[in-house]
């Protein structure tokens, strides 16, 4: 079928698609709004929509409500297995990994933490708050709690000083109380973003992410860690595989 048959949002579609491919437009740059399309065009914006819509649709452009159209940037797939490999994950992608810590504080088991954690509410915790980048791309939001019965001193100016520079909490745990570190389970829901997140993934209040639940274990199969974890819902693909 030649390009002149199609719909015309079709045939506006193509001509954005193929200025995207050409890298007119970069990936992650935002694009000109539907008023200056439909000028482009010589189409009214309804027609711009459907446009932008089908390209939406291909996962080639993002909209971000305030913001503006942007082109997407190509997806990273994170494994969710039996180990957490969040820095061999990115490096097999091409992508360099890092984490920074957001907070390192004492807190009290809630009713919801404390069931995950299989302890009384109102334990004392330790709380580890870190914002995971992708290159210099911030894409997750983790919060882990740890039962302070089973690590007393986690939070010790020592420790905290030592878990900044390992920068992984799995090596962390090794190194420190020769602790195994294994996923037992892990729960994924869609939200809408908070605020406190949207501010450090650097996202509008309306953007889409996955949040995702887990319950680790020691090598003896006690409960060691809950995690809350929030992935950009337009920079990630979850993987499950528990062979990995």
């Amino acid at each position: 079928m030649n390009r002149e048959t199609l719909p015309v949002y079709v045939q506006i579609a193509t001509q954005i698609r193929d200025s995207i491919n050409q890298g007119i437009y970069q990936k992650g740059e935002k694009l000109p709004s539907e008023a200056k399309f439909s000028q482009q065009f010589a189409v009214n914006r309804h027609t711009i929509r459907q446009a932008i819509a089908l390209l939406k649709l291909e996962g080639l452009l993002r909209v971000d409500r305030g913001r503006g159209m942007f082109v997407a940037e190509k997806t990273i797939r994170y494994p969710i297995s039996k180990r957490v490999r969040y820095n061999q994950a990115l490096k097999a992608q091409g992508r360099q990994g890092k984490y920074e810590f957001i907070r390192t504080i004492e807190v009290a088991a809630d009713t919801s933490v404390a069931k995950n954690l299989e302890i009384n509410q109102g334990e004392p915790l330790a709380l580890i708050e870190r914002l995971g980048f992708a290159d210099s791309e911030p894409i997750i939001v983790a919060t882990s709690y740890f039962p302070l019965k089973l690590f007393p001193d986690l939070l010790s100016s020592e420790n905290v000083e030592l878990l900044q520079e390992i920068k992984s909490i799995s090596k962390f745990m090794q190194k420190v109380y020769n602790c195994d570190h294994i996923r037992r389970s892990t729960s994924v829901y869609a939200r809408l973003i908070q605020p406190h997140d949207a501010r450090l993934l650097q996202v509008a209040l309306n953007q889409p992410i996955l949040l995702v639940e887990s319950v680790n274990l020691n090598q003896e199969g006690s409960v060691i860690e809950y995690g809350v974890t929030r992935f950009r819902g337009d920079k990630v693909v979850l993987d499950f595989d528990n062979q990995l």
